[in-house]
Parts: C-alpha cells; structure tokens; sequence
C-alpha cells in the first residue's frame, strides 16, 4: 500500500515537473515572439523616423545643403592699365563657356585705356569689358557667408565690394545686375568666391601681366526665414598699377 502511494506522489511530481517543462518552453516562445515583434516595430519606427528627419531636413527654411553645379552669371571682366596698352585675354576653361561678348575666339585682344575702355582689335568696336558665363560652377556647401535681408542687399553688397576693390561704378553695375533677384526674397545667404575660387575654376590668362587682380563671384541662395552661418572673412583689396577686376555670380535654386 504504501509502495503504491509513494509510485502515485512520484507520478504526480512527473506530471507537474512536466507541466512546468512545458509552461516554460511555450514562455520562452512567447518571448522570443514578442521580442521578434517588437524589434520589427522598432525597425519600422526608426525607418519612419529616418524619414521623416531627412524630409524635414529637406524643407527646413535656410538649411544649406550640397547645392551642386550650376551657371556663374555675368563675369565681366575690366582692364585698367597704367597707360594705353595692348592686351590679350584667354580663358583657362573656354568649353565651359556658355556665352561671351563679344564672341570669345581662342581669346581676346584689346587695346585698352586708363580709364578702362576698350577697343576689340578685331572688329575696331568700343567696349568698357569683356564679358562670359560659364556652366558647371562649383557652388558647394560652405557654412561661411552672411545672412542678408532683402530689403538690406543693396547697402550690404556697397560696403562689402568697396572693401573687396571694386569702384562705384564696377559696384553699381554689379548691384543693378543682381539686386532685383536679392530684393523679392526675404533673407539670402551670400557669399563671395574669390581669385583662389574662381582661378580654379576660370583660370585668366593675360599678357602683360597685371599687377592686381580681383575677382568676386557672389553666390547666394533664397531664404524664408534667417539661419546661422559663420561670418565670411573678407580681405581688403587694393589697386596698384595695371588692375584687372572681374565680378560675377551665381544663383542656387
């Protein structure tokens, strides 16, 4: 009697151990279920999410982003030697060119005055520059520059060529060129590529050598609202002997 009641307790503990076993295999199922679930939601929502950071990125008002290539505007080019003087102009790049005045041939040669004008040797026309656009402009990302309400471009772009060299007059021509396309925008981030920049990507080849040479490209972008950037350093030009100043510019869309 008592041998079957101990082989009984001994079933019982069998069954219970095994019921156990099983509870624990279906728990560690269910665990492994949940934890598959959860870190497929937890993909999903760092997706959405990546998402939704890289479109708010994208239309966040000011942010600048690697802009790409696009046409430098409106070079023009200004010969002031110390006397009259015969000069040859060539163009480092010439087949990014997209337009020229006059028309760029292997080069142009002038003659030129003091006060800057010009005659084209070739065709005896008067001319007080030379001009040329070019495609494939290297405008990137560059935290530098300034921020610039519309209404204040023309004060700023006064100030801030005085300081790079340019006259009243080459100025004035650059700010009637570009002023109306900074003035309907609410801000504009603005900042000048210079010699260094534009060597690179222009290269000017003239003979005689001139003694200075100043070349500002103004890239500038649209914006709704300011944002922060670094001031942009800029040199204080001066003119000494033959001078040769171009300015230009490029629009980031």
């Amino acid at each position: 009697m008592v041998k079957q009641k101990q082989k009984s307790d001994l079933n019982v503990v069998a069954i219970i151990l095994a019921i156990v076993a099983l509870l624990a295999i279906v728990g560690v199922i269910c665990l492994a279920w949940f934890l598959a679930i959860a870190n497929e939601k937890i993909e999903h929502l760092e997706k959405q999410n990546e998402e939704l950071s890289a479109e708010c990125d994208s239309e966040a008002p000011g942010r600048i982003d690697d802009w790409g290539d696009f046409v430098v505007k409106k070079p023009l080019i200004y010969l002031y030697p110390t006397e009259e003087t015969e000069v040859s102009v060539k163009l480092g790049n010439a087949d990014k060119l997209t337009s020229s005045y006059p028309k760029y041939d292997k080069g142009w040669n002038v003659v030129a005055q003091k006060d800057g004008s010009l005659v084209d040797k070739n065709t005896g026309r008067s001319l007080y520059g030379l001009y040329w656009e070019g495609a494939n402009y290297p405008a990137k990302q560059n935290e530098e520059g300034f921020v610039v309400a519309g209404k204040d471009a023309a004060s700023f772009l006064e100030e801030k060529l005085a300081q790079l060299g340019l006259t009243e007059r080459e100025a004035n021509e650059m700010i009637i060129y570009w002023l109306p396309q900074l003035e309907k925008n609410a801000y504009n981030y603005i900042r000048f590529d210079l010699n260094e920049v534009m060597d690179g990507y222009m290269p000017l080849n003239i003979a005689p050598k001139p003694d200075t040479v100043i070349r500002v490209s103004m890239v500038f972008k649209g914006l709704d609202a300011p944002m922060s950037v670094r001031e942009q350093k800029l040199p204080k030009k001066e003119r000494k002997g033959f001078t040769v100043v171009e300015w230009g510019g490029s629009e980031i869309k």
